[in-house]
């Protein structure tokens, strides 16, 4: 663990949704840390590599990263408007994975399965605008 990934998870420790490597290295700026931009997604992909961050890939390409808790493999469910995530398990994805990978054999199959919603909170807040 270099003192750059240490400084990184210091920067996405606790933070509740996924946030972009340029915010990242706009916090670390604004606390006076040094780190460069190149430096921010060079640590970032070798955390995730390492399985320590996840990484969450937008509908515009652009890869997001956080911190879970959970070390196990897991997917996401992420609200459009506020990018609140919770962690979930999808055994039926598992089976289907394995199924589909093995009919084509291939073994040690791999897969990312994330969805994209709207909370119950933002639906909310929605509907009474609406009603306002």
């Amino acid at each position: 663990m270099t003192r750059q990934r240490a400084v990184l998870l210091e920067a996405i420790d606790g933070q509740d949704g996924f946030r972009s490597a340029q915010d990242i290295h706009q916090d670390l700026r604004a606390r006076g840390d040094t780190v460069g931009l190149a430096t921010v997604y060079r640590g970032l992909q070798a955390l995730s590599e390492a399985g320590v961050v996840d990484t969450l890939r937008t509908a515009e390409g652009e890869n997001l990263y956080r911190r879970c808790a959970r070390t196990e493999h897991h997917h996401h469910l992420v609200c459009r408007s506020c990018g609140r995530t919770e962690e979930i398990d999808g055994p039926s994805v598992e089976r289907w994975a394995r199924t589909v990978g093995a009919s084509h054999g291939f073994v040690d199959i791999e897969h990312v399965v994330e969805l994209f919603g709207t909370c119950a909170a933002c639906r909310a807040s929605v509907t009474d605008a609406v009603a306002d």
